[in-house]
């Protein structure tokens, strides 16, 4: 049994969706879920994530509304031009669950040192309310990356225990990774403090 299915066993009205590729496992999960689903994913022997490696979002407003983001696009492969990519009978995909109707995705990338195997979880925020649970109870890195994501994207994770800018100053207005930013926008300057 694979990780998306085990997870789907434990939460089946929750899993949205789950696919599998070259042997990594990703699950797509209800936001009210999220920090139950990852207390298992840590707790649980049979799993045993105690690694959060990486947390980022995504902002799909013009997904689909140009040749360019359509989700028949196929990845490009990373390796250099003379190295060729195992052949893949699928090709690797950019999905939404069918119907999905959210701007945002939380996605985290989870490890677990003792088992060797990796887990991607999704989870669809939406734009009117751009909240989900922190995870810096579970794992102390997830402060960090959770920083980040709120100054660049603008979610707010609930319950993190200190929730302002990491690479930007305070004064500065807006997110600038969401797509509406106005790439033309004027920030107010900040002198010197004496």
């Amino acid at each position: 049994m694979n990780l998306s299915e085990l997870l789907t066993q434990k939460f089946p009205h929750d899993v949205l969706a789950t696919h599998r590729y070259r042997g990594d496992d990703t699950v797509i999960l209800k936001k009210e879920r999220l920090l139950e689903a990852a207390r298992v994913l840590k707790e649980d022997p049979a799993l045993d994530f105690n690694f959060l490696m990486d947390l980022t979002c995504v902002d799909y407003l013009v997904f689909e509304k140009s040749p360019s983001t359509a989700p028949s696009t196929a990845t490009p492969s990373p390796l250099p031009f003379f190295m060729k990519p195992k052949s893949d009978p699928k090709g690797e995909i950019w999905e939404r669950p069918e119907g999905a109707q959210t701007r945002f995705e939380v996605i985290y990338h989870f490890y677990s040192l003792s088992k060797n195997h990796r887990l991607r979880l999704k989870v669809p925020v939406e734009e009117k309310s751009p909240e989900v649970a922190s995870l810096t109870s579970l794992w102390a890195s997830a402060d960090w990356f959770e920083r980040e994501v709120w100054d660049m994207y603008g979610i707010v994770f609930k319950g993190h225990p200190n929730l302002k800018r990491i690479l930007l100053y305070e004064e500065f207005i807006g997110h600038p990774l969401r797509k509406d930013y106005p790439v033309n926008k004027r920030q107010p300057l900040i002198g010197p403090v004496n």
